[in-house]
């Protein structure tokens, strides 16, 4: 799917991993929970950092967090983020690790009262993803209305590293806003499929 001679978002830039991410992920509305959870615990590592940096840690992310199997993440101990704060291969700041775990449990009650996260998710869009019409990078926000609405949320339901603007990296991450800018050919790519989102 990755193109070399079309017009990409500002953002990726000239880095290979980051402009495979964007050719093959960025923005694609997302309905599988074990990826919109590896979203959530990367965009929380991501903070104070740069997302390439995260992009370059991600197969060690996997390795650590159970390729992100939230049953098993959530099922970590205090002896498993000790062990994690010596790891190479991810970030390994204490608040960071133990917020992966909480999250995990946090998903998990998610899942039980909405039946997915997904449907949880999707929800506050009506299961439509929304059109940025982004002519710019300039007129990408930090956050919005919405993310700073699913950000109190998710903090009244235990979870950490769920900031406003974490959450709108994540919104954008996992399509629930399309986000590439409207000279981008992702742009066309993904409104052209974008429908009503349905969840498992």
């Amino acid at each position: 799917m990755t193109s070399t001679s079309t017009y990409r978002c500002a953002w990726c830039g000239s880095d290979p991993l980051s402009i495979a991410y964007h050719d093959d992920e960025w923005g694609v509305p997302v309905a599988d929970d074990r990826k919109l959870f590896e979203f959530l615990i990367l965009e929380g590592a991501q903070a104070g950092l740069s997302w390439t940096t995260i992009l370059k840690k991600r197969d060690g992310y996997r390795e650590a967090f159970h390729d992100f199997d939230i049953s098993s993440v959530a099922a970590m101990d205090e002896s498993d983020e000790e062990r994690l704060r010596s790891r190479e291969g991810i970030v390994r700041n204490r608040l960071k690790i133990s917020s992966a775990i909480t999250n995990a449990r946090a998903f998990l009650r998610i899942q039980s009262s909405h039946g997915s996260f997904c449907r949880y998710l999707w929800k506050f869009v009506d299961q439509s993803p929304l059109d940025g019409k982004r002519r710019s990078p300039g007129e990408i926000p930090a956050q919005t209305e919405l993310s700073r609405r699913i950000s109190g949320d998710l903090k009244k339901r235990g979870f950490r590293f769920v900031g406003p603007t974490i959450m709108y990296a994540y919104l954008q991450a996992v399509g629930v806003v399309n986000d590439h800018e409207i000279g981008c050919y992702r742009y066309t790519a993904i409104r052209s499929k974008n429908a009503t989102v349905l969840c498992g």
